[in-house]
């Protein structure tokens, strides 16, 4: 599995709910945001797309095509109200 890197990801608020964990330490062989997100969002089933999350990268809000890094602190962030 070349190119795997490993990132940290958090949840928040309902993300959390539904993956029954607020942070993980994820091995992936993605380094695009949406991808990561695809995969996790499969895995947890989570009910919110893409459109409705922000995301962000080392505490800076990326967008969903920036690529992670080995290393990265990757977070999903869902609506505050109604999330």
């Amino acid at each position: 599995m070349p190119n795997n890197l490993t990132v940290t990801v958090l949840y928040f608020a309902s993300l959390a709910e539904q993956a029954g964990i607020d942070e993980e330490i994820l091995t992936t062989s993605h380094h695009c945001l949406n991808k990561i997100y695809s995969d996790l969002s499969s895995k947890y089933d989570f009910k919110l797309t893409q459109d409705e999350l922000a995301v962000a990268v080392n505490h800076q809000i990326a967008s969903w095509q920036t690529k992670v890094s080995n290393g990265d602190i990757i977070a999903f962030i869902p609506p505050v109200a109604g999330g």
